[in-house]
Order: structure tokens, then sequence, then C-alpha cells
């Protein structure tokens, strides 16, 4: 696993929701750690890629990502993990590839008790970048500009990570958006759309939460 900086345990921004963004794949799994608070300002925490090798054996491939995605949710404890839904247009084994690491890192966060959300790519690119067909070049600039950072974090993966952390936020405060799979009622894909759960909410939750709110009367 390559990272682009190391994992180290940082103070999130007091009152603000921690988000995971993972842009999953077996060769490259981008993820990225985003604070994102009450007034809609996202605040870069860490980004990286959890890397395997096609000539290592699909098991083993697997495990890495489930390992890498463990170790950020150790050290970041985020309060909800955002992930791109896999569509079936692209190649039938980069498909697959990717639904394996998708379900290697959603098994993770739900070992870890943390809510996993799914954003379609059109609805990432839309949410960052005003178009919904934007490239990931757009995408890498947008994300640098919202983040404030000093150059575009490479390779596009990693950029594509942060993106959907930033769009799941943007969408709901990091924890009423997308597709939620802990909420009530499944769907035909498996996922469950979100269900009230104010009463597991934490403070910081709460608080996103009502100021949402007051932005919306």
């Amino acid at each position: 696993m390559t990272e682009h900086h190391p994992l180290t345990a940082q103070e999130r921004i007091p009152g603000s929701t921690r988000i995971m963004g993972v842009d999953p794949g077996l060769t490259r799994c981008g993820m990225s750690m985003v604070d994102m608070t009450a007034n809609r300002k996202a605040h870069f925490v860490n980004v990286g890629i959890a890397g395997t090798l096609p000539a290592e054996s699909l098991d083993q491939r697997i495990l890495k990502i489930f390992n890498a995605t463990q170790q950020w949710l150790r050290v970041y404890r985020p309060d909800a993990l955002a992930i791109e839904r896999v569509f079936a247009q692209e190649q039938v084994n980069t498909v697959i590839g990717t639904s394996h690491a998708s379900g290697a890192v959603i098994a993770a966060a739900a070992s870890a008790g943390v809510p996993v959300f799914f954003h379609t790519p059109s609805e990432v690119k839309a949410a960052v970048t005003g178009s919904g067909r934007a490239d990931k070049a757009s995408v890498g600039r947008m994300v640098t500009r919202i983040l404030g950072l000093e150059r575009m974090p490479k390779p596009a993966d990693a950029a594509d990570a942060l993106a959907i952390a930033i769009c799941h936020g943007w969408r709901g405060g990091g924890i009423g958006s997308g597709v939620n799979m802990a909420a009530q009622t499944q769907t035909h894909q498996g996922s469950r759309p979100v269900a009230s759960r104010a009463s597991n909410l934490t403070p910081a939750q709460k608080l996103w939460m009502e100021a949402e709110a007051r932005a919306r009367r």
C-alpha cells in the first residue's frame, strides 16, 4: 500500500462531521478524509491510495484493501463513509474488480460500526464542478480549490476520493444523504435508503442537523 501522507491521528474541527471518501478499485483504491463544518466548509485531513498488484491472488488483494480501510477507520474514526456506487457500463473486468474492492471497504466499515453511503459518479461530479459530465481533470482542479490545497492530489483516484467525501458532506452533512446500509428498507441493489436515526447521532451530528434545518428555513 502506498500513501501520499502518513496515517497520523488528527483532531477534528470542533462541531464538524468527519467523512471518509473512497473511490473503489483493486489496483488503486483512493481513500480520503475530510472534516465538514456546519457552514459547508470542507477541511482536508488526508488522502492516499491503497494499491495491490494484478499478479497477486484475488483473495490477498481483497484482504489488503480490507486491511487498509480498517487502518484508516481506526486512525481517523469517521462519522460516515461515502463510496462511489459501482456501475456496469464499464468493462466487465473493471466492474468485477471494483465490486470486489467496494465489498472489502463496505465490510471494513460495517465491522467498525461506520454507516456507509453511496453516490453515483455523475452526482459527485455535479456536486464539485456543477456538471455531471465533468472530466477527471476538472474534478481534480475543483477539489484542489475547494480544499485550498497547494497542488492537485494525484493520481486521479485520490482526487476522486476527496470529491466523494465533499459531495456527501454537501448533500447532507455527512450523515443523511446518499444511500445508507444501516436503514430499514432494502432496495434491489442490496443497499438501504436513509431512515431517521436522530436518537443514534453524536452531539456533533445533532448540531449539524440543527444547522441544516435552520439553513433551509
